[in-house]
């Protein structure tokens, strides 16, 4: 493996581009931690570190920061994240399905495909100047702005400052995306997610680090391997799950040229397992905090047993059953909702036909859409069942091993499966290169290579 990734680095254009990703990744992550000049950032993250504790508000921020790479807590430049850029993305994403003109331009190809990026842009900044509009005027009402600015012009230039931040990170994305290797959206994010781990690992070997490691306490060497053994074991699973093919069997017609005969050959038609990918947990996790942001406030507003158990159960502290069901149900429906928009079974036998392939015993057209409409629908339950039980483990770790949540997420949960995905991802590109150079892949072996 040292050889392969000494490998990487001897080709000039593949190490270019890596050092030009990694570059900006630092730009990035230098950028995340420069304030908003206004903020007084220690009384903000005194008010938000009282509101996690309380649940909330301040606990639905860290879900918004895990998967948007942002740091809103600290208001930075870069304090929305990536968030309004893949909001926007999954908008136009949704209308393309149900709006016939913009359905028409993902049709027109590349040219297509320009258009509703400048669109994307366009709504990014929307969203970026409502947004940030909205949480200076959260933070406005905290009293965390420096006296002699909680006016007009300095929720004006904060406002201003967050949206620069935002569009900035965008253009970084696209660099990557033009220039660099693998996807820049998803890096930024990726590169959020593990900048946490730190922190995360600081806060997993404390005891073990002031009391020493004991058998039987709570930095027990019994309880640290079993918690390593679990994060290999889910990890693996992500990776298994997430590579997961069902492959359809297809037939090409057999045609004649001259004295020869072209066709005929089986091939497969690969469908993925997970074909929906990371976003039924974003949904749901999203959707879940406007019942734990609004209990918790009624909560506070009203005396009531009812209210008081409502907003424990969809406590960050205090998941239970109720939110757990609702959890897995969510992420169900919202498996089988994207994978409807972004999964064509007409279109797919339509090309099928066109390019003169067939599924055996199945007729080209209608009965072969329905074949793979219902293919499609036995392998996405099996693909929820994934996503509910990474979704569910951080909550089940957290509460079993008495560990913190911010933990507990890294075994499981939206973070692991956008770093796994990445990372995949990633690894293909860099593999692609190296294939084209004739070397043999990062995860391929050189006699497999040899006897291909």
């Amino acid at each position: 493996m040292i050889e392969k990734l000494v490998t990487v680095f001897k080709i000039p254009e593949l190490r270019r581009k890596i050092l030009l990703t990694l570059t900006l990744l630092a730009v990035y992550r230098m950028g995340f931690w420069v304030p908003l000049p206004i903020v007084d950032q220690q009384q903000l993250q005194d008010t938000i570190q009282g509101m996690e504790q309380q649940g909330g508000l301040g606990q639905a921020l860290q879900v918004v920061q895990l998967f948007s790479a942002s740091n809103i807590g600290m208001s930075t430049i870069f304090g929305l994240g990536i968030m309004p850029y893949i909001s926007a993305s999954i908008i136009f994403q949704l209308l393309g399905s149900v709006y016939p003109p913009l359905e028409k331009l993902q049709k027109e190809g590349e040219s297509g495909r320009k258009k509703i990026n400048e669109y994307t842009r366009y709504a990014t900044v929307v969203l970026c100047l409502v947004q940030s509009y909205l949480w200076i005027q959260t933070i406005s009402g905290w009293n965390t702005i420096i006296d002699g600015y909680n006016n007009v012009f300095g929720h004006a230039v904060a406002t201003v400052t967050m949206t620069a931040g935002t569009i900035f990170l965008m253009w970084i994305g696209e660099q990557i995306d033009e220039y660099g290797i693998g996807n820049g959206i998803s890096l930024l994010i990726m590169a959020g997610i593990l900048a946490r781990m730190p922190d995360a690992a600081i806060k997993l070997l404390q005891p073990a680090l002031q009391n020493g490691v004991q058998l039987g306490s709570e930095a027990g060497v019994e309880r640290l391997l079993v918690l390593a053994g679990l994060f290999v074991a889910v990890v693996c699973s992500v990776i298994f799950m997430t590579q997961g093919q069902r492959k359809i069997p297809t037939q090409s017609a057999k045609h004649v040229r001259g004295r020869k005969v072209y066709g005929g050959q089986r091939q497969y038609l690969p469908l993925r397992v997970n074909q929906a990918g990371v976003m039924p947990i974003i949904f749901a996790s999203s959707l879940l905090m406007i019942p734990m942001v609004v209990f918790g406030w009624a909560d506070k507003r009203w005396d009531s047993d009812v209210l008081h158990g409502l907003a424990n159960a969809f406590n960050f502290s205090g998941r239970g059953f109720l939110y757990n069901i609702s959890y897995v149900g969510l992420i169900y429906f919202f498996c089988y909702f994207w994978t409807a928009i972004t999964f064509n079974p007409k279109d797919m036998a339509n090309n099928l036909k066109d390019y003169g392939s067939f599924i055996p015993g199945y007729r080209p057209g209608k009965r072969t859409a329905e074949y793979l409409e219902k293919v499609m629908v036995r392998i996405t339950y099996v693909g929820a069942a994934f996503l509910a039980v990474v979704a569910v483990i951080p909550t089940v770790i957290a509460s079993v091993m008495g560990i913190d949540f911010m933990v507990a997420s890294f075994f499981g949960g939206t973070g692991l499966l956008i770093v796994v995905s990445v990372a995949l991802d990633l690894v293909q590109k860099i593999d692609s290169h190296l294939v084209m150079r004739n070397y043999s892949g990062l995860l391929e072996s050189d006699e497999s290579r040899s006897m291909s």
